[in-house]
């Protein structure tokens, strides 16, 4: 199952993080895809804000990732390989209990569980297209409530 949304500009992306906030269930991992400066900490901020968090929300990209109660959200640009996966503490994330936002998972490919939800963001003009795949049962039910 898949979705594609073309969003004028980061107020509809950030309504759509929300929607997407609003339908999530606990332990999907998501996946986030897309050139630097797309919009992946935006949409994730959305979900956020739909989920009552008022506080800042950070790109992980230094840190590597940034928690917010059972929402992770995770940036592998900056790591070598899947082997540094256990050094980020990322087993304890992938509990069955924390959401995981995981921008770059091709980083760390044979790692990761496989994605429940995988969201390509391209450019699209001024705005974004985001493009969902669902990769799972549970994806596909999140998905539906989305549409």
């Amino acid at each position: 199952m898949e979705q594609t949304w073309v969003l004028e500009n980061e107020v509809a992306q950030l309504a759509l993080g929300a929607r997407l906030g609003r339908v999530l269930a606990p332990g999907l991992c998501i996946y986030l895809r897309g050139p630097l400066g797309a919009g992946k900490t935006t949409l994730v901020r959305g979900v956020l804000r739909a989920l009552g968090h008022t506080g800042t929300v950070r790109s992980p990209t230094y840190t590597l990732v940034e928690t917010y109660d059972d929402i992770c959200h995770l940036d592998l640009y900056r790591i070598g390989g899947a082997e540094e996966m256990e050094f980020l503490g990322a087993r304890e994330l992938f509990d069955g209990r924390h959401t995981c936002f995981v921008e770059w998972p091709e980083r760390g490919a044979g790692w990761l569980p496989p994605a429940d939800l995988d969201i390509d963001i391209q450019m699209a003009g001024s705005g974004r297209q985001l493009r969902v795949r669902a990769g799972s049962g549970a994806g596909e039910s999140v998905l539906e409530r989305m549409a």
